[in-house]
């Protein structure tokens, strides 16, 4: 989420004459941090900057440049801070003559080709999802530094590929060039181009006019709030309050700019309270040709115009929307893109209506003729064949959208996903495996509950070298099948991997690899490319038959079970690690003999994979035996082995926490200050607690933990060579991908502990139901997964089925959404987790600038917390959970990682108190069973 010499955003919207509904104001989501001024006074960019990227690095550092009043007629900027620095370039009269031709127009088509400039932020492919379908072609996605201003101009002028440029929000300043990039440029010397600035972008547009930039009243980001409008064309179609008096001063601003929307300061709401008749959109068919619709409107880092006195007093009014007099150049200071923001889609709509009325102007029937495949030398990666498909589509008479398939055919180059696609793989050979499996009707009651058949199949050997992927919660509809398996196949194997040490590698995500085989064998790699891209090879070279699993009513039928730390970031596009890990950074087992059971209707499932012109083995003969034939009596036996009640006076030891009670609260002030300056809209800070425990039994802890905290995404894993276990009541799903293509993830913001009594819980359940800042925490996640998903996700497909659902687990109440998308075919299922990975429910957003922070904040590495434990399915499937509630126990000391969501509206004493329940209910386990097992001993 940097800019830095080159940001580029594009969007084309559509545009309807104005029509206003005066009635009511539309709502949108708020992420006010800065706002537009024309005082002179400087401000500089935040004192406390974190560490950049490298690729940040190579460009200016974060010195504010400030614009002069005079700026155009001096023919130069300042850089005010550790000396004057002069920049020069033409005065704009010379500009147009000089540096940039007039632009040709292209001819008016059923769809706007938008360059979309990434200012490195995680909304950017809400706008992607959102223009795909309004536009009628993708946008091509460009983060700001990765064009230099002759491949820009070349791009826009001499091969005339784009309609209209958008600039995406992000975190920072536009006075600070490592944030904002070519994005200055672009706004001062593309006049002849319709370009939509927003958030960041909408601040630059008034910056480079001459506007100041100072923070707002205080940070709204996720926040609702009523916007006004004076009925520019931009806003058509959309209805707003007109009782207001608000006129804004003219002599406030500068002369070049004019104000459009605003909105009222004390107005900002929770989404229960500001919730309108628009609904969520849950029924999106995959690739529908209608817009991406929102339900409330966002308004993220807002700039702040302070108007006129009236009567002696400030007015509440800030500036949410400006257009230049004479450039058809927008800026919103709101998230038109936002799932809660109302009326966005037809803001976007609106602009592209803006930009195809602008092209029709030019009245040469020789320039509008020019045809998109003139342009066919340009040089974007892949964006040539998509606009050649798309001018094959137009001259077969298909003008008024595109062609799905030709559209389908372009894709496969990879015009839009930052280096995401699958292309062309090497697949030196193609392993077939088969497949058999059988089904134990109504045996799992029989055998006593998930429990016994596993301690009857794997804990007579304490569970080592063995995985339990665990619905224990007794709500089946949050989770119907578990998944269990052990060491024993022929094709078993496991992985280990742990990050290389910075100073011996020249790659940020190189590390080693362990395989160790069925038979004990083993074989070290060193893995230039990472993890990752590691794992997508071995998947690759899979091949199935869809026949094998026909009539499964799940999506795991063997293949890889372990988890993944949350250091493997680094293969996902985020900084360098600060910190290293003492445990691995991923374990993995290959199981191709697995056991599934059947919550709802009470059926077990045995089966076993082996390669095609192999004998298959007896495992599935053996299971069946030993679990048809587990006796009453064995049932009871392992039933019954539950622990004595603890006293809290007999509690001895007990997790120590890295840091106190003031450190941590410090920290919380620390983030708060990083959003108060725009640096994030959310961040999500943690630390470990630790315990000594020596020698203990990691199933025996499992099988108490389950019992006090049972949870849906649940797991015990156990890797006996690296001396590791995870013992795992998470309630959170990170991402999930089953057989029919559709991705969904499940992230949990807002959290609140369960009442005493009937009455007290229900009460606390509503208080975090309305909670204001709850909410926002959730909002700001929910829009920054469905960024995740936008990028792998077909256009027009992601959604909101479920946004800010409570649900109710042993100790805690929860607030859920649930987002999905249906997965482009060109994308490998490891590459979705790459686009997502850690979940934004453990970073905060913008993902990159808070991992950054954190990063600077947190005194050690998380480790296995924060990332996800799950399965990848040999038939392309995935499920992973968010690895939270968790007891990682490596080389005799158990951590529990814990932590929340910063935002501007945060008590860093209640923080501090949130932390420590998401620690209660593990740690308490914890606590009981070792205590226990001291007593028994």
């Amino acid at each position: 989420m940097f800019t830095e010499m080159e940001p580029f955003e594009f969007v084309d919207f559509t545009l309807s004459d104005p029509s206003l509904l005066l009635s009511s104001s539309f709502r949108s989501y708020l992420n006010m941090n800065f706002s537009l001024s024309s005082t002179s006074s400087e401000l500089a960019c935040p004192s406390d900057c974190v560490m950049r990227s490298p690729v940040a690095n190579r460009f200016l550092s974060r010195e504010p440049v400030r614009f002069d009043e005079t700026w155009k007629k001096k023919k130069h900027f300042k850089i005010p801070r550790c000396g004057t620095k002069k920049v020069f370039v033409e005065d704009s009269s010379s500009i147009a003559k000089k540096s940039v031709p007039r632009r040709e127009p292209v001819e008016r088509l059923g769809f706007v080709r938008t360059l979309l400039i990434d200012n490195y932020d995680s909304y950017t492919f809400n706008i992607y999802q959102a223009l795909s379908t309004i536009n009628g072609v993708p946008p091509v996605v460009i983060r700001n530094d990765e064009w230099t201003w002759e491949e820009a101009y070349r791009y826009l002028y001499e091969d005339a590929a784009f309609d209209n440029i958008v600039i995406s929000p992000g975190p920072g300043s536009p006075m600070c060039p490592a944030d904002i990039g070519i994005c200055l440029r672009l706004l001062l010397e593309c006049r002849d181009i319709p370009i939509l600035g927003v958030c960041l972008g909408h601040q630059a547009l008034g910056y480079v006019h001459g506007a100041h930039v100072v923070h707002a009243p205080e940070p709204v980001h996720g926040r609702l709030s009523g916007i006004e409008h004076d009925g520019n064309i931009l806003f058509s179609d959309i209805p707003s309050g007109r009782n207001s008096d608000f006129k804004a001063d003219k002599e406030s601003l500068p002369k070049e700019l004019i104000p459009i929307a605003w909105t009222v300061y004390d107005d900002t709401g929770s989404f229960s309270e500001k919730k309108f008749s628009t609904p969520v959109n849950t029924s999106l068919s995959p690739l529908g040709n209608g817009s991406v619709n929102s339900a409330l409107e966002t308004l993220e880092e807002q700039s702040y115009w302070p108007s006129p006195h009236v009567d002696g007093k400030q007015d509440r009014h800030i500036l949410m929307g400006i257009m230049h007099s004479t450039f058809p150049h927008y800026g919103l200071q709101f998230h038109p893109e936002s799932i809660a923001t109302t009326y966005g889609s037809q803001i976007f709509k609106n602009f592209k209506n803006v930009t195809v009325d602008y092209w029709s102007r030019y009245k040469s029937p020789s320039l509008r003729r020019r045809m998109i495949n003139e342009t066919a030398n340009m040089q974007v990666p892949s964006a040539c064949q998509l606009l050649k498909e798309l001018s094959r589509t137009r001259n077969t008479g298909n003008g008024s959208s595109y062609n799905s398939n030709s559209l389908s055919t372009a894709k496969k180059n990879g015009v839009d996903v930052f280096n995401l696609v699958d292309l062309a793989y090497a697949k030196p050979h193609s392993q077939l495996l088969r497949l058999k499996w059988k089904k134990l009707e109504r045996l799992v009651h029989k055998v006593g509950g998930a429990r016994n058949i596993f301690m009857e199949l794997y804990g007579k050997n304490r569970g080592n070298d063995a995985f339990w992927l665990d619905t224990s919660s007794s709500d089946k509809a949050r989770g119907r099948f578990s998944f269990m398996g052990g060491k024993g196949g022929s094709l078993w194997k496991q992985l280990t991997f742990s990050l290389s040490d910075q100073s011996e590698i020249t790659s940020k995500h190189a590390g080693h690899l362990l395989i160790e085989d069925a038979h004990g064998s083993t074989e070290k790699r060193f893995l230039e490319e990472g993890f990752l891209d590691f794992l997508r090879k071995e998947l690759s070279s899979i091949s199935y038959d869809e026949k094998d699993f026909k009539g499964l009513p799940f999506d795991f039928c063997g293949g890889y079970v372990g988890c993944i730390g949350y250091d493997i970031k680094v293969e996902c596009g985020m900084p360098i690690n600060r910190h290293k890990s003492n445990a691995p950074d991923a374990c993995f087992f290959f199981a191709d003999n697995v056991v599934a059971i059947d919550h709802q209707l009470d059926d077990v499932y045995v089966l076993s994979l082996h390669e095609e012109d192999t004998a298959e083995t007896s495992f599935m003969n053996d299971t069946e035996e030993k679990l048809i034939t587990m006796s009453v009596s064995s049932t009871r036996k392992w039933k019954d082995q539950s622990l004595p009640a603890i006293d809290s006076s007999q509690r001895k030891a007990s997790f120590v926490p890295d840091k106190s009670r003031e450190q941590y609260i410090n920290d919380v002030e620390r983030c708060m200050q990083y959003i108060k300056d725009g640096e994030s809209y959310e961040l999500c800070l943690t630390t470990q607690n630790r315990w000594r425990i020596g020698n203990t039994d990691p199933l025996g802890l499992y099988l108490h933990l389950r019992e006090k905290n049972p949870a849906p995404y649940a797991a015990f894993l156990n890797f006996s060579n690296s001396n590791l276990s995870l013992c795992c009541s998470s309630p959170e799903r990170f991402l999930r991908l089953d057989r029919n293509g559709m991705l969904e993830a499940k992230p949990i913001k807002g959290t609140i502990a369960r009442g005493s009594t009937p009455e007290e819980d229900e009460l606390l359940k509503f208080e975090l139901k309305i909670s204001e800042k709850n909410q926002a925490e959730n909002l700001m996640i929910v829009d920054l997964l469905r960024n995740d998903l936008g990028r792998v996700c077909e256009p027009g497909s992601v959604h909101v089925p479920k946004l800010m659902d409570v649900e109710t687990y042993t100790t805690v109440h929860t607030m859920v959404s649930t987002v999905r998308g249906l997965k482009k075919t060109d994308i490998s299922p490891v590459e979705c987790v790459r686009a997502a990975f850690p979940g934004g429910s453990m970073t905060g957003a913008p993902k990159l600038r808070s991992v950054e922070i954190l990063d600077s904040l947190e005194n050690c590495s998380r480790g296995l917390y924060s990332g996800s434990i799950g399965y990848f399915s040999y038939n392309g499937t995935f499920d992973l959970n968010i690895v939270i509630r968790t007891v990682v126990i490596h080389e005799d000391e158990a951590t529990i990682g814990a932590g929340g969501a910063i935002v501007a509206l945060s008590n860093p004493e209640d923080e501090f108190e949130e932390m420590i329940l998401k620690t209660r209910a593990p740690a308490n386990a914890v606590i009981e069973f070792c205590s226990g097992s001291s007593e028994r001993r």
